[in-house]
């Protein structure tokens, strides 16, 4: 095992890193939100149709949906900084882009360069965990997640007072400069992450996800323009299916996938996941309806007439209470873990519109259940992150949090479609004029409380993680063990190395490496990829164990001692698994019979012959069910039947006669 010296630890303090981070997602949700209070001005002043106009939020979202995965994996493979950098950069690229082109050509230009602003909270969130001890991420991430909500109500009547003074360019070059200024504090006081994850890129599956998420966005978000049963948005369907169905197995084959599908799968991963889908349908009613229920004519009988600027205004104490909420959840993880601050978020926000359905008679009542709905979303939002790097390999936390936001964009887009179709499907006609209903509103708020109460339920199943969650202190280390770090401290070890086979150094693919403390809780592991390289993270100076497991080899187990810098270190399988087994006739063994195994379907079989005292061998398969055949060593005789092989060291014994083998499994 060799060692790299330590790297040079950072000189800024902790709450600077974490307020810069933080501007980064205000301004993200900024630039999401200034068009919203301006499509209404948009058909004037480029004298275009309502529909054209609506290109500008697609248009984004269609540019976030690609970027954002792609970004995030690069961050992983080299530098979160350099990517977080680099999705800004198209930001404020994107901002001048519209403002100074002057067209709508140009405007959409920019919208689709800005969407690769998606990325900047996911990475940002990956970088506080990588920088930060990890006694002060909870509240760290929390934060992050709440500047959505609080850029998002700043955005509102910002963008509709720049536009009065200073004219619809500047809604997009003031959050260029905005972000601009804050670039240069991202280069200054924000650390480089040293976790990587080195290794090619996955272009096939960029390209696969890209164009799938695309045609699936489209249909959604145009649908209800087209018509849902239309031959676009129909064939917009069908494209999606079918480049999902080739990325799925796509990614499966890759060692170095851009999503790794395996880990996606595992219970935690995949229940958040969905729930994220959930709270990003339900989250985004509130954000969407809010404001033109405030704006609706007094006529109407349940609306206020206020202005684009002063309904923009009353959603600024929603994004107040989600900058209070973000201790709160600090609270509750570090006491009781991410799951129950998910399952309170998710339940604070389906009673949150059980409020809305109930009370609607005056602006402080629509306000008040705003501000609840925007406590749970705060709560909700912050512990999806944690449960996800709770349960990724440390090396990819960037890109698990791409797949976790894009998949809230996903809820976010399904939430816009069923709010406009309702809202358009309900309505009362004053002076001529149609208008959403109290029944549209409320039908909304129902649809919206439904999902975050199946978000409650999702989050009740997820499991307690046995590793320590990103935000607990490692309070448990055995003495002489792992030292606990300090509260200012953040002594990461990054572990390299190669899973290879003792006998002739070929490299062992798709094996998994976990690394457990003294106490035997797991810290992190990962998934070789090819080259069966693997990289892990321990949380400082101590010895740990570090467990080798594939399906064909037996694990290998190694308790090592690291020092506080990188390491490399190897691992190697001595012994391949086997099916082996005797092969009898009348109670004597049978030399040179054929052992045949094959799994239905055309699938590479295995074959061996008995030796003198009928014993055989074959390389252990994977689990599954395959058909075991016996030719007998006359060439003419054969006896075939079905066995299912569950677990390593099978042992298959075959007595040949009467009506076909008889076969005792013994594990």
């Amino acid at each position: 095992m060799t060692t790299q010296p330590a790297r040079k630890q950072r000189t800024y303090p902790d709450w600077l890193v974490i307020a810069v981070l933080a501007c980064g997602g205000i301004v993200v949700s900024l630039e999401k939100t200034a068009v919203v209070p301006l499509l209404p001005e948009y058909p004037r002043v480029f004298g275009v149709s309502s529909d054209d106009v609506s290109w500008m939020v697609t248009v984004t979202l269609l540019a976030a949906a690609v970027a954002t995965p792609i970004v995030s994996r690069l961050a992983d493979m080299y530098g979160k900084r350099r990517m977080l950098l680099l999705a800004m950069a198209m930001m404020v690229v994107g901002a001048f882009t519209a403002s100074i082109g002057g067209t709508f050509t140009w405007a959409l230009v920019g919208r689709g360069l800005q969407g690769f602003s998606g990325a900047v909270i996911p990475v940002g969130i990956s970088i506080l965990r990588d920088a930060l001890p990890q006694k002060k991420i909870a509240g760290a991430v929390s934060l992050m997640s709440a500047s959505f909500g609080i850029g998002s109500a700043l955005g509102l009547p910002l963008s509709g007072y720049i536009y009065d003074r200073l004219g619809w360019q500047a809604t997009f070059w003031v959050v260029g400069i905005i972000a601009a200024l804050l670039m240069v504090a991202v280069a200054v006081f924000v650390p480089e992450s040293h976790v990587r994850t080195p290794g090619r890129f996955d272009y096939l599956g960029a390209v696969l996800l890209s164009a799938g998420m695309t045609a699936l966005l489209l249909a959604i978000t145009k649908g209800g323009v087209w018509g849902w049963t239309s031959y676009p948005v129909v064939g917009l369907f069908a494209g999606a299916a079918v480049f999902f169905a080739l990325w799925f197995p796509a990614e499966l084959r890759n060692g170095q996938p851009l999503v790794d599908l395996r880990t996606s799968a595992r219970r935690p991963v995949l229940l958040t996941n969905i729930g994220a889908v959930l709270v990003g349908f339900s989250m985004y009613a509130n954000m969407l309806v809010t404001t033109q229920q405030l704006q609706l004519p007094r006529e109407t009988g349940f609306g206020f007439g206020l202005s684009v600027v002063v309904a923009g205004l009353t959603m600024i104490p929603s994004g107040l209470a989600m900058v209070a909420a973000a201790p709160v959840s600090a609270r509750i993880t570090n006491g009781f873990g991410a799951k129950t601050t998910m399952v309170s978020g998710c339940a604070v926000m389906a009673a949150g519109y059980l409020w809305r359905v109930l009370f609607v008679g005056s602006v402080t009542e629509i306000i008040t259940g705003a501000v609840i709905i925007s406590v749970g979303t705060a709560m909700a939002m912050a512990a999806m992150p944690t449960l996800i790097m709770s349960n990724v390999p440390l090396t990819d936390t960037a890109a698990a949090n791409g797949v976790n936001t894009l998949l809230r964009s996903v809820g976010t887009s399904t939430c816009s479609a069923v709010v406009a179709t309702v809202l358009a499907s309900l309505t009362v006609s004053i002076s001529g004029a149609a208008f959403p209903s109290l029944d549209a509103f409320r039908t909304v708020f129902v649809c919206a409380g439904i999902a975050a109460l199946a978000a409650t339920g999702v989050s009740c199943l997820i499991p307690r993680s046995r590793r320590r969650e990103a935000t607990h202190p490692d309070l448990h280390a055995a003495p002489g063990q792992v030292q606990p770090q300090r509260a200012d401290a953040k002594r990461e070890i990054m572990v390299h190395g190669r899973m290879l086979s003792a006998a002739d150094g070929k490299p062992v693919q798709r094996g998994t490496v976990t690394a457990l403390d003294g106490t035997g809780r797991p810290v992190d592991w990962d998934r070789a990829d090819d080259a069966g390289s693997y990289n892990v993270v321990l949380p400082g100076d101590g010895e740990y164990v570090l467990v080798a497991n594939h399906a064909h080899w037996r694990p290998v187990s190694e308790v090592l001692a690291f020092p506080g810098s990188a390491a490399n270190h190897d691992i190697h399988f001595r012994q391949r698994l086997t099916l082996s087994g005797r092969i009898e006739h009348a109670g004597r063994p049978l030399a040179g019979a054929l052992v045949i195994l094959v799994r239905p379907g055309g699938q590479p079989s295995v074959a061996v012959r008995s030796d003198t005292a009928g014993n055989y061998e074959l390389p252990l398969p994977g689990a599954g069910s395959y058909i075991l055949s016996i030719v007998e060593p006359d060439g003419v005789n054969t006896h075939s039947r079905r066995v299912v092989l569950p677990a390593p060291e099978t042992n298959i014994d075959v007595e040949l006669g009467g009506r076909g083998p008889r076969t005792s499994l013994r594990i």
